[in-house]
């Protein structure tokens, strides 16, 4: 089992989102929408953070003909997965900016 995710872009905006505010529990289009993401992205972000244990996961209680909508299933970050989110965030931004230091002249840093 891998223990850390890759860290693309859209898994960073996906773990920002969640972030924002750890204790919230979202469902994958709401996610989506936030992130700027595609459902077919943002789900597979969501299974493999699931998979690592950064997600703890499950169905709404509701009936969907009485909703008028399919159920939601709804995503929250785990204690580790805040604590490991944040570690992983700070090393991903570190990592750009040795890049984009390396890359850039002298004074042209964004």
């Amino acid at each position: 089992m891998e223990r850390t995710p890759r860290m693309t872009g859209p898994t960073r905006s996906v773990l920002e989102v969640f972030l924002d505010d750890p204790a919230r529990d979202r469902y994958g289009l709401e996610v989506g929408s936030l992130a700027g993401l595609p459902s077919g992205t943002v789900h597979p972000i969501l299974a493999r953070l699931e998979g690592v244990g950064w997600l703890t996961s499950g169905w709404e209680g509701v009936d969907p003909r009485a909703a008028g909508r399919p159920r939601r299933r709804y995503y929250r970050l785990t204690p580790r997965g805040t604590h490991e989110a944040h570690q992983a965030l700070a090393r991903s931004e570190a990592a750009r900016t040795r890049l984009l230091t390396r890359l850039a002249p002298l004074g042209e840093l964004p």
